[in-house]
């Protein structure tokens, strides 16, 4: 029998993983051809989420559970679990019920139909309209800049066949763009499109810093557009400047006595030219940043427990010189 790994990454979600859980276990139910494994991987969570997590383990072998030994963030944690799974094929999906666990009949359909990669399109969101329609901005501008055809509206809730898994274990990125390795691993993939439901319980974990920090990481690691953007930029302020500065010479000697420059144009240029030059400091400090991300090459997690893993199931797995273990 084919095993189904499903990988759940959480944090304070003690109101959630529950219900998860039980909608995971009768949809698995309804798969009676295939074996499952359910990975909980906790980012330290700080509330009952890992004694809950701990209950479900000593209940059910079909869960299984990493628990971290701090908060290593939300792009690095789950990349781990995934990379933990020894299913023929991983689904990957969030604790907090926004994504659909129905879906994944539908995800197991279409890799027995042959495809390695099985992707959950958000095509609309009831959130905040503002919120979705933001993210969609950032997907089109991303996948207008990079140098791959990225997946519009692709949170990372899909399915991910054993050979994808494997590739991921031969790239070893300590802060990996997961959207980004899908769509640059290449191979083709189906894409189910459904409605993100509202969050009914918790609030959620991302803030500014986080999802800003993941806009950068996508737009560091996929273009270098905004490098070169900054060379042209430079190249026609100074075209410019030098214009004005014709102008304003010719201007003064045709009218020496009566024209006078004043200090305004100069105090505005003056903060203009900052602003760009700063902010195209920071477009070059993203990139040294990700550089020194990939050459520091921390893990991507330590562990503080793992709970129902045999202990050859570890052993048996492609190395993966990012992992540190307690």
């Amino acid at each position: 029998m084919k095993t189904i790994s499903i990988v759940t990454p959480c944090y304070n979600e003690e109101e959630n993983v529950q219900e998860l859980y039980e909608q995971i276990r009768q949809v698995l139910s309804n798969l009676a051809d295939y074996q499952y494994e359910h990975i909980f991987i906790d980012n330290a969570s700080q509330d009952r989420t890992v004694a809950l997590l701990r209950d479900l383990a000593r209940h059910d072998s079909h869960v299984k559970v990493i628990v971290n030994v701090r908060n290593f963030g939300h792009i690095r944690s789950p990349y781990y679990g995934m990379l933990q799974a020894s299913g023929d094929a991983v689904v990957v999906m969030a604790s907090d019920l926004q994504d659909p666990p129905g879906l994944i009949k539908d995800f197991v359909r279409q890799w027995e139909e042959g495809y390695k990669i099985v992707l959950g399109i958000k095509k609309q969101s009831e959130e905040s309209q503002i919120v979705f329609n933001l993210r969609k901005m950032y997907y089109k501008m991303l996948r207008s800049l990079s140098d791959i055809e990225l997946v519009e509206n692709f949170t990372g809730f899909g399915l991910y066949d054993r050979q994808v898994i494997d590739i991921l274990h031969s790239l070893n990125d300590p802060y990996p763009y997961f959207r980004g390795l899908i769509a640059e691993i290449g191979f083709p993939s189906a894409k189910i499109a459904y409605v993100q439901p509202l969050r009914k319980r918790g609030i959620t974990k991302n803030n500014f810093y986080t999802l800003f920090d993941m806009a950068m990481l996508g737009m560091t690691n996929y273009s270098k557009i905004p490098l070169r953007l900054a060379t042209m930029l430079g190249f026609v302020v100074a075209m410019f400047s030098l214009l004005v500065a014709f102008i304003y010479f010719v201007y003064k000697l045709l009218f020496w006595d009566n024209f006078s420059v004043g200090q305004a144009p100069l105090v505005i240029g003056i903060f203009f030219f900052s602003a760009v030059q700063l902010f195209f400091l920071g477009i070059v400090g993203e990139y040294v940043g990700s550089i020194q991300t990939q050459v520091l090459h921390r893990p991507l997690v330590i562990e503080k427990e793992r709970i129902n893993f045999a202990p050859c199931q570890h052993e048996d797995a492609p190395v993966d010189r990012n992992v540190v273990q307690r």
